[in-house]
């Protein structure tokens, strides 16, 4: 019941403040540049994660920071594991550089929040086009490389369970090899406060970790992907290994 509550705080005070952010980020967007609303963006990010801390007892421990390449317009491309709505809001709060991410055009059309993305210099995609929006992210994603933005995707595409692996796409290696980009992994065991898709939010520490750039000069989009993924989900076991002792069982009882 107290978690309930506490949950309810949080949701009423993500609407009551979203719903003035997105009108000033909306009116802002006729004179600030792109730089300007990204951080206009991150404030607000900030101050849901403060929420979630003060109303929901959720504290964030970060290790790895030191392996972000360093220097304003060192490229880098964000491959994150999806566990929740959590990270979403949380990435940008902790990266030195502005981000930008990769979704699908229909979240333009949420009110509020969706009108005020739409305003930000995002990659948004159409996905019914296939060939022509790993294009566009082609494109754009080189373009905002250029010029010091960090992409920031999730190859499982959608938020994953607690314990589970999703199905890890290569979009994301895919443009670090069309750009020379490093990437960088991050596992985020957010899963543990912050369920999929579901309302309650539980007291606790979320832990990410950063792992360190992989090069993607003359490697393969699917080989670097396979890195990418082993990598992560070795580090969730580490971060979080209650929730995989029924996988692990598992695949021993198979060998």
């Amino acid at each position: 019941m107290l978690a309930f509550l506490r949950s309810l705080l949080h949701g009423l005070w993500m609407f009551i403040t979203v719903v003035p952010w997105a009108l000033w980020m909306v009116l802002a967007s006729l004179w600030a540049g792109g730089e300007e609303m990204y951080w206009k963006a991150a404030r607000w990010l900030g101050w849901q994660i403060d929420g979630l801390r003060v109303l929901c007892g959720v504290q964030v421990r970060v290790s790895g920071m030191e392996n972000l390449p360093q220097g304003k317009t060192s490229p880098a491309i964000l491959l994150v594991k999806h566990q929740s709505t959590l990270e979403t809001f949380l990435i940008p709060t902790l990266m030195p550089h502005p981000l930008a991410y990769v979704f699908k055009r229909e979240l333009i059309f949420i009110p509020f929040f969706g009108w005020a993305i739409g305003r930000m210099d995002m990659i948004h995609i159409d996905r019914s086009q296939r060939a022509q929006a790993f294009s566009k992210v082609v494109e754009q994603g080189k373009r905002l490389l250029a010029q010091g933005v960090w992409v920031i995707m999730f190859p499982e595409g959608t938020r994953i369970p607690r314990g589970k692996a999703g199905t890890y796409k290569s979009g994301g290696t895919r443009l670090a090899v069309a750009t020379g980009a490093p990437v960088i992994p991050i596992a985020v065991s957010s899963a543990k406060c912050w369920p999929r898709k579901s309302f309650i939010k539980h007291p606790g520490v979320v832990d990410v970790s950063i792992g360190k750039p992989i090069p993607s000069q003359g490697r393969e989009a699917d080989e670097l992907m396979r890195e990418v993924e082993a990598w992560i989900e070795a580090e969730m076991r580490r971060l979080d290994p209650d929730a995989y002792v029924h996988e692990d069982t598992k695949e021993t009882a198979r060998v």
